[in-house]
């Protein structure tokens, strides 16, 4: 007996130790996403962004512990129901036979991701306060009750379910729906109702490039996002010493592994596609478009990872990199701005990973992901409708893609109305114009000598009456302007 705990205990502290260092993974995608979102802004707008992802982290941190981790796994005893969890409020009862402080954290990190996604949506153009409330709402309460729904055990369309949706539930391993398109709805919502940046588009509606500022940043944020998404994915099955029965060499750690790989090529195969696509459309190699693309492939991957094979995973990353940039000119288009194409990137490519995953999952894996007691065995349960494997799970993924779109619709969507005709949602014109930097938060991120006798807030650039434009505004921005240039007399 005393053999059986030591070994017991043993066990338990390495899956301990892997979910904590899952999660602490995870967390690093936070600092990759303000690399990122910081780059891809212009430079008068750069502090307020890296304040918008400190925020999420902050207030994401009390909501989820007060509310929305309640609301995502409170389910046991005679409350529990398919659409919400009612226990846990503030770690009540926490730890338990079923969840500890390990698992809170890394739903926790999850959960602060997706209010950074919406953030970028809106990016240069907002009130700080608004920031301050949908990531409260967000995280605590919308969020979470998409995670109940396929995460938690009781939850309606649950993979773990006592009653499977169409005999199978909705396999969303990682998040493709739960965390991305959630994120990514929310912040089309936001775009669309706050409109396009100031001089987006000229008076005959056609676009004005306004690239980001620093392409160093946003190559730093690409490449600390992939090392968090190895947390992200393979730390999804939170234990890693589980064999598989009839299978001695097998076990969790073989999922692992496997899982990390699928998710390595989508993101590659994304960004190759991408790079060679983009060049073929606009006539040049584009770092940052590379950059999104590998994103969009991580982001297809995640719902799928666990339960597809490698070579299915190329093919993910492949359409993924196609469904981007499709979605990219159909924006410009309809005049939708998107500074960080959050939109595109995390709600289509999360949409196309769902489908993905009920195209091509492998009946072997799921089995082995889901039910890891009967891995090996002669179960049965819908699988890929490509692998052979009935039209159940593809019918519970677009399930799941219909009702992320109406429940964050019909939550975020009002909630941004309402700061909006409240006046708390957009800055004003000449706000904006001059930089959130200095209309919001006291002066420039970036301060040159240069600069020492220019006006570092708004009030002193008001009293000013005149703007300061960036010594670079009026340079040549292209190949093709510079030759101009160099032909006139």
């Amino acid at each position: 007996m005393a053999v059986s705990t030591w070994e017991t205990s043993v066990t338990d502290s390495i899956n301990t130790i892997y979910l904590l260092f899952s999660a602490y993974l995870v967390f690093v995608m936070q600092l990759g996403f303000a690399m990122l979102c910081a780059g891809s802004v212009r430079a008068k707008n750069t502090m307020n962004i890296m304040l918008t992802n400190v925020v999420d982290a902050v207030v994401g941190s009390l909501s989820y512990f007060l509310f929305g981790f309640a609301f995502a796994y409170g389910a046991g005893g005679t409350d529990s129901n398919p659409f919400i969890g009612s226990r846990f409020f503030a770690l009540k009862d926490i730890p338990n036979e079923n969840y500890d402080y390990s698992f809170f954290l890394y739903q926790w990190a999850f959960a602060i991701a997706v209010a950074g996604i919406t953030s970028g949506s809106i990016a240069e153009r907002t009130q700080f306060s608004a920031y301050l409330v949908f990531s409260f709402f967000l995280t605590g309460f919308v969020y979470p009750i998409v995670v109940h729904w396929v995460w938690s055990s009781s939850g309606w369309l649950s993979p773990n379910s006592s009653e499977l949706l169409f005999g199978s539930g909705a396999i969303d391993f990682a998040g493709s729906g739960v965390v991305h398109l959630v994120g990514g709805i929310a912040g089309l919502w936001g775009a669309l109702i706050e409109g396009p940046r100031v001089g987006r588009f000229d008076v005959f509606g056609k676009p004005v490039t306004m690239r980001g500022h620093n392409a160093t940043l946003v190559i730093l944020g690409t490449f600390l996002l992939w090392f968090g998404w190895f947390g992200f994915n393979p730390g999804s099955f939170n234990k890693i010493l589980i064999s598989y029965p009839n299978m001695p060499d097998q076990g969790n750690w073989t999922s692992i592994g496997r899982t990390a790989v699928t998710t390595t090529l989508a993101g590659s195969t994304a960004g190759i596609v991408t790079l060679f696509g983009r060049r073929l459309l606009v006539g040049h190699w584009d770092a940052l478009d590379v950059c999104n693309g590998v994103l969009g492939g991580f982001v297809a991957i995640t719902s799928g990872c666990s339960v597809v094979e490698p070579w299915a995973a190329i093919l993910c990353g492949f359409i993924a990199a196609w469904v981007l940039i499709g979605l990219n000119i159909l924006a410009l288009k309809l005049k939708y701005d998107d500074p960080l194409e959050a939109a595109q990137l995390h709600g289509g490519c999360g949409a196309w990973g769902l489908i993905f995953t009920g195209l091509f999952a492998k009946e072997e894996f799921i089995l082995e992901t889901f039910q890891p007691g009967l891995g090996g065995t002669n179960a049965l349960r819908p699988f890929g409708v490509l692998m052979g494997g009935g039209w159940g799970l593809l019918g519970a993924q677009l399930v799941e893609i219909i009702v992320i779109v109406g429940w964050v619709s019909v939550t975020m969507g009002p909630l941004f109305y309402t700061l909006h005709k409240l006046s708390l949602l957009r800055i004003s014109v000449d706000e904006e114009t001059v930089g959130l930097d200095r209309s919001s938060h006291g002066g420039d991120a970036y301060i040159a000598h240069s600069d020492e006798n220019k006006p570092r807030t708004y009030a002193e650039y008001a009293h000013g009456g005149h703007a300061f434009a960036r010594s670079d505004e009026n340079q040549p921005r292209t190949y093709a302007e510079y030759a101009r240039l160099q032909e006139k007399p």
